[in-house]
C-alpha cells in the first residue's frame, strides 16, 4: 500500500515509495527509522501503520529549506532597513514643577478665549491659591474694562512692591506669548511670595485689561488715585529665550545690579537699558512712578525688535515679531523650562533687592 503523508488513510496514489515492513512489537521505532530511505519517515503509531512513508517532494526538500532561509534573511534585512530609516521617536521629558505650573496657567488663560474669559482664568487661579482679589472697573478713552488686583502679603506698613502684567489679547492667535506668558509669571511669583514673604516690602499684584488698546488698564489705575508703589515691575512677552531683557532707566539701580548678579549665577543673559517696546511700565513712568519691565527672549532678537519698533527693517525678523499679534501666538512657540529659569532669576533678584533695602536708585 502507498500512503500519502497528507492522506494517511491511503486514498491518494500520489506518493511513490512503498512502506517498509516494521510490524508492531517486532522492532523498535529506531530500528524502523533506520530502515527508511532518505526523504522518508516512520509511519503512524502502532496498530494503524508500521513502516516508512514518503515525505512530500523529498528531492526538493533541501532546496526548499535553502530558499526559505534566504527569504527569511531578506525579509529581516528589509525590516531592519525600514526601522533604521524611520525617525526614532522619544517621549518628551517631563517638565519641572515650576515649568509645569507656569504652562498650566498659560494654557488656562489662553483657553479663556476673549478678555473676560482670560480674566476669569486668572481669578480661578487666585482662588485656588487662596488669594483674595478685587476687581477695578474703569472707563477711559471710550472703552470699558476691568483690572484685577490682589495683596499678597509682607510686613505691615511696609512699602509696596507692585508686580503686574496685562492679560488682554488682540484678535489674532491665542495670546500666549503676548501676554498670557507675563500674567502666568506674576501668578508664579505671587505664589512664591505668599509662601515666603519679603522681609522689607509688601507685595501686591495687578493684571491689566486693555493694554492692547493703548495701556488703558494701567493708565486708569493711576488715574483713579491708586496708592503709589515704591516700585512697579512689569512682565510682558516672557515665553522663551536665553536672555532677560530688562527695561530700566538706570543701568546701575539696585534692582538692575541684583538682577545682573542673579542672572550671572544662573547662566542667563541680561540686557538692560531704557529702549524697550511700549507696554504698561510706560504709564507708571509718565506719572513719575518708578517702574521696570522684564521680557524673556533670545539675545539676538533684541536689536531687530528695537529696529522694527523704529520702523526699520532688520536683516532677519526676530521670532517675537513673527509670533505676537499673529495666528502663531500659541503654546507651540513657548519654552516652559526657559521661562521657569527666568522666573527663578527674577525671584532671587527681587529678594536680594528687598534684603538690601529696596531703593530704586535714580528712579526714586
Amino acid at each position: 500500500m502507498v500512503v500519502d503523508d497528507e492522506n494517511p488513510d491511503g486514498h491518494s496514489p500520489a506518493l511513490r515509495w512503498p512502506l517498509r515492513s516494521c510490524p508492531c512489537g517486532t522492532a523498535s521505532p529506531s530500528t524502523c527509522e533506520a530502515t527508511c530511505p532518505p526523504g522518508h519517515m516512520q509511519a503512524g503509531p502502532c496498530g494503524k501503520y508500521s513502516g516508512c512513508i514518503t515525505l512530500r517532494h523529498p528531492i526538493d526538500h533541501a532546496r526548499r529549506m535553502r530558499h526559505l532561509n534566504a527569504f527569511t534573511a531578506t525579509a529581516v534585512l528589509v525590516l531592519l532597513t525600514a526601522c533604521a530609516s524611520r525617525p526614532v521617536s522619544h517621549p518628551a521629558p517631563a517638565l519641572s514643577p515650576a515649568a509645569s505650573g507656569w504652562q498650566a496657567a498659560v494654557t488656562a488663560i489662553a483657553a479663556g478665549g476673549d478678555n473676560g474669559g482670560r480674566g476669569q482664568a486668572i481669578v480661578q487661579r487666585l482662588d485656588t491659591l487662596g488669594i483674595d482679589w478685587r476687581r477695578q472697573d474703569f472707563e477711559i478713552d471710550g472703552f470699558r474694562g476691568a483690572n484685577l488686583l490682589a495683596d499678597i502679603g509682607g510686613p505691615a506698613d511696609a512699602p509696596v512692591l507692585l508686580l503686574g502684567a496685562h492679560f488682554d489679547k488682540v484678535d489674532a492667535g491665542d495670546g500666549v506669548t503676548d501676554n498670557a506668558s507675563g500674567s502666568a509669571v506674576v501668578l508664579a511669583l505671587a505664589e512664591r511670595f505668599r509662601q515666603q514673604p519679603l522681609v522689607r516690602h509688601q507685595v501686591a499684584i495687578a493684571f491689566w485689561d486693555l493694554e492692547e488698546r493703548g495701556l488703558l488698564g494701567s493708565r486708569a489705575h493711576i488715574a483713579q488715585g491708586s496708592e503709589q508703589p515704591v516700585l512697579y515691575v512689569n512682565f510682558d512677552v516672557f515665553g522663551w529665550g536665553d536672555t532677560l531683557w530688562m527695561m530700566t532707566p538706570d543701568p546701575d539701580s539696585p534692582l538692575t545690579v541684583s538682577t545682573r548678579t542673579a542672572a550671572n549665577a544662573a547662566g542667563l543673559g541680561l540686557t538692560t537699558g531704557g529702549q524697550y517696546p511700549p507696554t504698561d511700565h510706560e504709564a507708571f513712568l509718565k506719572a513719575g512712578w518708578p517702574a521696570n519691565s522684564y521680557s524673556l527672549v533670545d539675545a539676538d532678537e533684541i536689536a531687530g525688535i528695537l529696529a522694527m519698533y523704529k520702523g526699520d527693517t532688520p536683516g532677519q525678523v526676530p521670532k517675537v515679531m513673527e509670533v505676537i499679534h499673529s495666528d502663531g501666538d500659541t503654546l507651540a512657540a513657548v519654552d516652559p523650562e526657559a521661562v521657569a529659569r527666568g522666573i527663578d532669576v527674577v525671584e532671587v533678584a527681587l529678594r536680594n533687592w528687598d534684603a538690601e533695602g529696596g531703593t530704586t536708585g535714580a528712579n526714586d
